[in-house]
């Protein structure tokens, strides 16, 4: 089976690097499917969960903004910022979604930024969903350790 080389790096580091057999992102438009020999694209990404499946074997990343752009042969992420499910700390996860939610509460406070309350709240609820998920995934792909 054909498979295309996935490319995942942030402002920090190398998240992910390999061949896979299909990638699912989270597009602004609305979640994307790519397969090998795709046509090429460039969008914009919201944040949410990116999967990509090898084999009998998946994977997810939480990723928060950026860029994806595909050419026939690789997927190419450019995140603003992502973590593999396995290192999100559930615990820091939800106490982020508190903090976030009360930021939303107090939205008549000076200095309030509603933008920016809004994003850390997607950004922790996704956090959590896709690390309860891969809590309950059997067969799940590891990506290699970070460099």
């Amino acid at each position: 089976m054909a498979t295309i080389r996935l490319e995942v790096v942030t402002p920090e580091r190398s998240v992910f690097s390999d061949d896979v057999d299909i990638v699912v992102a989270p597009g602004i438009e609305g979640e994307l499917g790519i397969l090998p020999k795709h046509s090429p694209l460039m969008t914009a990404l919201k944040t949410g969960e990116l999967r990509a499946r090898k084999g009998s074997e998946e994977f997810s990343l939480c990723v928060a903004g950026g860029f994806l752009e595909v050419r026939p042969d690789r997927v190419i992420v450019l995140a603003d910022t992502c973590e593999r499910a396995e290192e999100i700390d559930l615990a820091r996860a939800e106490e982020a979604r508190k903090r976030a939610e009360q930021r939303m509460s107090e939205k008549y406070e000076p200095g309030f930024d509603a933008a920016e309350s809004e994003a850390a709240l997607h950004r922790a609820m996704a956090r959590l969903a896709i690390a309860e998920k891969a809590k309950h995934r059997k067969g799940s792909l590891r990506p290699p350790p970070s460099t």
